[in-house]
């Protein structure tokens, strides 16, 4: 036997052993239990919550804002839950990653799944709208895993490359597409004439000119109004779909009734109802599980900038500071 073959066989059985050792590992991470991530979340997420400031006041000034009648010590607890609960859907997304379909159809149930089986009879698409609550990564991947079909989803583009890339990966897994946010509509339009299931988390805001305006938690702020607008274009339902976190850490696809969409003769009238609608739907299952949303987000800075005037001016002096170095190259 030559040097150059044996040198191939070695090479060849490395790949093996290392490709083994990855099977394993997958193998582990996907067996370890939801309630052992939960625990583990609970020392992880305090930890964060301690050390992370801004977030933190960022947390505490939304819940405050929202909910003047609650006392200093019940947003305190429940800011603290929430980056707990931020810190287990971290971590099972790490885990999704490692699953198979099988594995994510054992991990979840689903409550609700006859407000969403009578859609998928007939050769109309379906719009699933959610929010940024419970596992939301999660939610996507069970329905195309559960129904058998890929989905549509539609998500803003991460800063980080590398992440990106792979939170792109995780989504995309089961044939799911998934497409960039920014100038989605003609895409999502498109793949509703086809009968395709589009997702969409519409909890956050968008800038003025893009949005309409709504009350979420009882303030003004901005919502996308693109589910809205689709929906009345192609006479499509809308589904709420929510993949929450229940008492004993097991998820649960939590799908709700259709929204009641009004139309009449005034489109513009019926654009910014209905997406009130929607909002409302959305707001109805954050109150049922408040610890378990993204409050870490500045979702009233339009309107109501002065709840986060450190962060606006913590972004202008980077914006400055941008500037000034531009202007130097």
């Amino acid at each position: 036997m030559s040097v150059r073959s044996n040198t191939a066989e070695q090479d060849s059985q490395r790949l093996q052993e290392v490709d083994g050792l990855a099977r394993g590992f997958k193998s582990f991470v996907a067996h370890i239990r939801q309630r052992h991530i939960f625990h583990v979340s609970r020392f992880l997420g305090t930890l964060v919550y301690v050390l992370d400031t801004r977030h933190r006041r960022i947390v505490r000034r939304n819940v405050q804002f929202t909910h003047p009648e609650w006392s200093r010590d019940r947003i305190r607890a429940l800011s603290r839950h929430v980056f707990q609960h931020m810190a287990a859907t971290f971590l099972e997304i790490c885990q999704i990653s490692c699953f198979s379909c099988d594995d994510i159809l054992r991990r979840v149930q689903i409550r609700g799944e006859e407000n969403l089986l009578p859609y998928f009879k007939n050769s109309k698409g379906v719009i699933l709208i959610s929010a940024h609550l419970g596992n939301w990564e999660m939610a996507h991947l069970f329905a195309s895993c559960y129904l058998q079909r890929p989905l549509v989803l539609v998500a803003r583009r991460i800063e980080s490359k590398g992440f990106n890339r792979w939170i792109s990966g995780v989504r995309a897994r089961y044939g799911n597409v998934v497409l960039d946010k920014k100038r989605a509509l003609p895409k999502m339009a498109r793949a509703l004439q086809q009968g395709r299931t589009l997702g969409l988390l519409i909890d956050q805001g968008t800038k003025l000119s893009r949005g309409v305006e709504v009350r979420f938690f009882g303030q003004t702020t901005t919502a996308t109004p693109a589910a809205a607008l689709l929906a009345r274009r192609y006479n499509i339902p809308v589904v709420p779909a929510f993949c929450v976190r229940e008492a004993d850490a097991r998820l649960s696809l939590l799908v709700e009734p259709p929204v009641n969409l009004q139309k009449t003769e005034n489109p513009g009238a019926d654009l910014k109802e209905n997406t009130q609608r929607m909002t409302l739907a959305i707001e109805e299952v954050i109150r049922s599980y408040p610890e378990q949303w993204l409050w870490l987000h500045k979702r009233w800075k339009r309107h109501h900038p002065y709840l986060y005037a450190e962060d606006i001016a913590r972004r202008q002096r980077r914006k400055a500071k941008k500037r000034v170095r531009s202007s130097q190259g």
